[in-house]
């Protein structure tokens, strides 16, 4: 009889292999590594059972009535009728399969006498392990109806999201009976994996039992966080982003502002990370925040973070609009903050403002002097001039928009940057958004929670007390929470604590639990769901002009239910900062003629970004276009296994070029498909000729090793250039 070894069942049902081991040791089976082997018979009840899925039904969700007590929230669930199983075949007396009901009592296999000759197949046993507990016995050889699942006969309460492990103690069920309960719904898990609520929901009325989720009691101040009365709203400074190409005098415009001179303190005259400033106008105030570029702008925007209110693009009269002035330009337009321009250096001869002008209308920024709604103001860092007509450009915005809060509550807001000092501890940079906060208030800032031990301005002032719009440095927390948390003040530190325990073991959880993206795969069926309205791409493109001939062609593919945005277009490789303006706005990357840079494929893994790059303009089009008509199915999926850069080019006579390489990541194979990239352009596509270690041919070359590597019909390639390999695997479509 033929067997499987596990790593190769695993591949094929793309599963880990350790996950699989795992669930079916707790089937009892003698699995001790993936190397172990299972009958052909075992592996196609594995393989029946893990692909069998079954639907959802919508959880019906009834909230406590009362307000005082911690609201218990019932989750009833409709039972799932039970699926016959297939019957499995046995061998009989003359080595003829002979198909056996799975329903067959087990009592019976039990009573015969342990011998070898009447032994139970491998596969009778894993298929009655999987067998749904309390189905009744089906006659006429298993082709009878199932009868339905009798009504709940116990109640299971919990709190929060629990293991496979504790559900079962909590059920009074076996691990190996949970673990197989979710097979049959087609979900692989471990004993120690994280269920969801509706997963248990359903899981509970798999095994006849009630779900009843007690919720933990929360704060009064919690819950009341959002009911602030038109008359308690007090008007707020605005919060102020500074942001721009580098060189194009950024933290030299803020110093200027500001009046202190933290350049010089920062290495090469860069800003290193991020600072929140109140600038004094007298009767007015404005927040600046000090960023290190608009990628952590956007970075905190991907984590929920609403913290500015207007921007400012500082563009150098000099030097005009540059590609990283593009950038941060779409990163403030993609977050609807409203954007005032800074034309900088206006003290050189060289200066040139109509030029900018005339280029940001190309990017839809018009200044007010030809009829548009974007304010431009000259100003010159080093000369000090312009600046109060800045400031009171930010003030006339700020004005428009009307920003309120309200003073007389609690305190919430966003941490802008935290860090840990060697003599204070956790020390965190808050920006407080509305209420009041008071030295011994006790806080909660994601995972971490402590009292206000300690509060300083930008300045160095020690403060007592704080209002809205204030940033200040926070001393007193636990540990340093990330950006971008919100911080909220609780009633003590008991309420504190829970609140923290309960945010780290969601962020846990939420780390486990796969990312939903947006993707050109299932946009159609997000759009039917009435999840999405809108398709936002990012483009980028080996030349400006195939990026200016493939937005406005992309942008025509609206239909009545979806609109097409492209919020970015930019030249050169996909970069980190593409997948951090992707990840924020939900948006697809379109790489035209260009590859991904390592660190932005590792982010794109990392981020669940949906990343695809084109040759062929038409093939763009053609994607697009069915993925807005729900009939994208794609065929191949392209894995990139390796790179190496080429060290030095060899002629060889008769050989032609031969490109001494050193592969940098992963592996070069001889069968696997390679481009040829210079600058992160693609100059070559095709397969590998040759592929030698030293004298002889190889097979594959592993990171870390040198190799000759040389190009089919193809010799044009130099020193620096990138050869990177791929293989295409085929997509088997459900």
């Amino acid at each position: 009889m033929s067997k499987i070894r596990i790593f190769e069942l695993a591949e094929e049902l793309q599963l880990p292999a350790e996950t699989l081991v795992e669930a079916l040791r707790e089937l009892k089976l003698n699995i001790s590594n993936p190397m172990s082997m299972v009958d052909t018979q075992v592996a196609d009840v594995i393989r029946e059972v893990i692909t069998k899925q079954r639907k959802k039904r919508p959880l019906v969700v009834k909230a406590a009535a009362e307000e005082k007590v911690a609201p218990v929230v019932v989750v009833e669930a409709q039972p799932i009728p039970d699926l016959p199983l297939p019957p499995v075949p046995m061998p009989s007396r003359h080595g003829e399969a002979k198909a056996t009901p799975v329903s067959q009592s087990p009592k019976k296999a039990a009573d015969k006498p342990r011998d070898k000759r009447h032994a139970e197949p491998a596969a009778n046993i894993v298929n009655r392990k999987m067998a749904p507990q309390g189905r009744r016995p089906q006659h006429g050889g298993g082709h009878g109806s199932p009868t339905p699942s009798a009504s709940p006969i116990g109640v299971v309460h919990i709190e929060n999201p629990v293991t496979v492990g504790e559900f079962a103690k909590l059920s009074g069920r076996s691990v190996g009976d949970i673990i197989t309960k979710l097979m049959h719904l087609g979900f692989m898990a471990t004993i120690n994996q994280h269920l969801d609520f509706d997963t248990l929901g359903i899981l509970a009325s798999e095994i006849n039992l009630k779900l009843e989720i007690k919720l933990p009691p929360v704060s009064q101040d919690v819950v009341d966080e959002d009911k602030d009365l038109p008359e308690s709203m007090r008007r707020r400074y605005p919060v102020v982003t500074v942001m721009g190409h580098v060189d194009h005098g950024k933290t030299s415009l803020l110093d200027c502002i500001r009046r202190s001179h933290v350049t010089a303190s920062e290495a090469g005259g860069i800003t290193q990370h991020i600072g929140a400033y109140q600038v004094d106008l007298g009767d007015d105030k404005i927040v600046f925040l000090d960023t290190p570029g608009h990628e952590a702008f956007t970075q905190m925007r991907a984590r929920g973070a609403k913290v500015t209110d207007i921007a400012i693009l500082v563009v150098a009269a000099d030097d005009g609009v540059m590609p990283q002035t593009i950038e941060a330009l779409n990163h403030a337009k993609a977050a609807n903050v409203p954007i005032i321009v800074a034309v900088n250096k206006m003290d050189k001869p060289s200066a040139d403002p109509g030029r900018i002008k005339q280029q940001l209308t190309e990017y839809g920024i018009v200044t007010e002097e030809w009829g548009g709604d974007t304010i431009f103001v000259g100003v010159s860092a080093l000369k000090r001039q312009g600046i109060d007509d800045l400031l009171a450009a930010v003030l006339t915005v700020a004005e428009v928009l009307e920003l309120k809060a309200n003073p007389d509550r609690t305190a919430r807001g966003i941490v802008i940057e935290a860090h840990i000092d060697k003599g204070k501890g956790p020390i965190a940079t808050l920006l407080i958004q509305k209420g009041t906060l008071n030295v011994g208030d006790a806080v909660v800032a994601g995972s971490a929670y402590g009292r206000v031990r300690a509060m300083v301005n930008d300045k160095g002032k020690r403060l007592k007390k704080a209002g809205p719009s204030t940033p200040l440095e926070l001393h007193g927390l636990s540990m340093a929470p990330q950006a971008g948390d919100e911080f909220v003040v609780v009633k003590d530190d008991k309420v504190a604590r829970l609140m923290a325990e309960k945010a780290a073991e969601m962020r846990r959880i939420e780390m486990q639990r796969p990312v939903q993206k947006v993707s050109l795969d299932d946009f159609f069926k997000q759009v039917q769901a009435g999840q999405m309205k809108n398709l936002n791409l990012i483009i980028k493109g080996d030349v400006q002009g195939s990026v200016e001939a493939l937005k406005p062609a992309v942008e025509k593919l609206n239909n009545r239910e979806v609109e097409v945005k492209v919020i970015h277009v930019g030249v050169g490789p996909v970069n980190e900062s593409d997948i951090l303006l992707a990840k924020a706005s939900n948006a697809i990357i379109i790489g035209f003629n260009v590859r991904a840079e390592a660190n932005a494929r590792k982010a794109a893994e990392q981020e669940q970004v949906d990343v695809r790059f084109y040759r062929i303009i038409y093939e763009v089009l053609d994607d697009i276009t069915a993925a807005l008509k729900g009939m994208l199915a794609p065929v191949f999926k392209e894995n990139v296994i390796g790179q190496a850069e080429v060290r030095v080019v060899f002629r060889v006579t008769g050989s032609g070029v031969i490109a001494g390489s050193m592969v940098t990541e992963g592996k070069i194979t001889r069968q696997a498909g390679v481009r040829l990239l210079r600058g992160g352009i693609i100059i070559y596509e095709g397969k590998i000729g040759s592929l030698k270690r030293f004298k002889d041919d190889a097979r594959e070359v592993a990171s870390g090793y040198e190799c000759g590597i040389g190009l089919d019909n193809y010799d044009d390639v130099k020193e620096g250039d990138i050869i990177e390999a791929f293989v295409r695997e085929q997509v088997l479509t459900p």
